[in-house]
């Protein structure tokens, strides 16, 4: 057998899955557990809060970026010291993404599926009743083989969560696992793309406390464990073989600060398996690039937030923009591609200079841009893929810019929309896109081996 996991899901976004899962992975450490955490899905937020309560890195699993035995790999391999596993999934149980096909892919359901992972539905029961067990019956029987194994009541108190109980497991035949009561002073503050990051969360640890201990006191660990156990082991190609490091390995410096701190974790072991040495900046506070610099790696963020700071912030600004001059390879995505352009118009509404890299000024807009998964195709072979590449991205901002770019061109998976995207600028590659390197390997390839002919260069 392998390490007992579940998965939780829900029938929609806003169930509390989040603050259920937080609260389970505390419950677990206070129980003496040493748990892996990991998320569903293209998020970034949630697998900082699952990271701040265990204090160790968090995974994301996504079928439609790095595959199907991609998901299992990442789990398997990252769950190798734990001796529990909690998967956090996305939106709704049965909500993904529709393929040109009509298969419904990245649902939390398809990753119960290829893991065969039990699930547990948690069902915001505030203000329900008999309600509650239609809902249950009607996620059990939409599918043949729903991997639903147990219900857990999120927002109920003891007396109506026992009420609940009696009637769920009596008319549905499926065990309720617990309750979790509201806890408003618990609650986890949202802006416009979903939750505030974990750091700044205020009284962050008398909140994860507390509801550490309401899990311990209104769970039924012994049946949640029970259900975790049933898990077989993940089959899975064997992984392979690991890059050796280099004599010299390339420095490539990560942008990591409040502004900019979306990161797939695995993207950055990556980085380093392919022999690289990485090396953490803040554009808001420090002057420069760090020394032997031969890379740079800008995620998304925020830079919104922290426009007029980073305006402020000449010299590394100017820094930045002297070495992408010079060649230096960078892959930047989202905000960190804003920041690269001209000008940002910051959350206040004015503007603020940027790194002046790329032509382009971002500008705020009142709804998601191009919201959601696309494949990219390069319109030219270039330094990064070769011209038949096929990259999975994900992209999700409410800015836009008045310079996308037109290197690649972009296809929603149900093919029924597409646009040009990308800017190609000396050895920098910029665009909205996010990119998961375990479905795209040779972005991180092309990355470290750029960076490593960039250090030859500058000597």
């Amino acid at each position: 057998m392998g390490t007992p996991r579940l998965l939780l899901a829900a029938p929609s976004s806003g169930s509390g899955k989040t603050t259920v899962a937080c609260a389970i992975l505390e419950g677990l450490k206070q129980k003496g557990y040493h748990p892996a955490a990991f998320k569903c899905g293209p998020d970034y937020i949630d697998p900082m809060f699952h990271a701040r309560v265990l204090k160790q890195r968090c995974t994301n699993l996504d079928p439609f970026l790095v595959g199907e035995d991609g998901c299992r790999k990442l789990l398997k391999e990252n769950a190798r010291q734990a001796d529990m596993v909690l998967i956090e999934g996305v939106m709704g149980y049965y909500d993904g993404v529709t393929m040109s096909s009509g298969e419904v892919v990245s649902s939390t359901h398809h990753l119960a599926d290829i893991t065969q992972t039990p699930a547990i539905l948690v069902v915001d029961a505030k203000g329900m009743d008999r309600s509650v067990a239609a809902l249950i019956q009607g996620f059990l029987r939409f599918v043949p083989e729903s991997y639903i194994a147990g219900v857990l009541l999120n927002r109920v108190g003891r007396a109506l969560a026992m009420h609940l109980k009696e009637m769920i497991e009596e008319c549905c035949g499926i065990p309720v696992v617990g309750y979790l009561p509201p806890l408003p002073e618990c609650a986890l503050e949202s802006r416009h793309l979903g939750l505030v990051t974990a750091q700044e969360v205020s009284d962050w640890q008398q909140k994860i406390q507390r509801l550490g201990q309401e899990a311990v006191g209104s769970i039924d660990w012994d049946m949640l464990l029970g259900i975790a156990q049933k898990a077989p082991d993940l089959i899975c190609d064997p992984p392979e073989q690991p890059f050796l490091p280099r004599k010299a390995a390339p420095v490539i410096a990560v942008a990591r600060d409040a502004a900019f701190c979306f990161y797939y974790e695995d993207n950055l072991q990556m980085l380093q398996q392919m022999g690289a040495e990485l090396v953490y900046f803040s554009p808001l506070s420090d002057s420069a690039l760090p020394e032997k610099t031969s890379g740079l790696y800008l995620g998304g963020g925020y830079p919104e937030l922290y426009g007029d700071i980073l305006e402020g912030n000449a010299s590394m600004r100017h820094s930045i923009r002297e070495a992408l001059e010079q060649g230096m390879p960078c892959i930047a995505e989202c905000g960190g591609f804003l920041y690269l352009q001209q000008t940002l118009e910051t959350q206040k509404g004015t503007k603020a200079q940027m790194v002046g890299f790329l032509p382009g000024d971002g500008y705020r807009t009142s709804a998601l841009r191009r919201f959601g998964y696309a494949l990219l195709r390069p319109n030219t072979e270039n330094l990064w893929c070769e011209k038949d590449t096929v990259l999975p991205v994900h992209e999700f901002h409410y800015w836009e810019s008045t310079e996308t770019g037109d290197a690649f061109h972009a296809q929603k998976p149900n093919g029924k929309r597409q646009w040009d995207c990308m800017v190609l600028k000396k050895q920098t590659l910029a665009g909205f896109p996010h990119f998961h390197f375990y479905g795209c390997p040779t972005l991180a390839k092309h990355l470290v081996e750029l960076a490593v002919g960039y250090a030859q260069q500058q000597g």
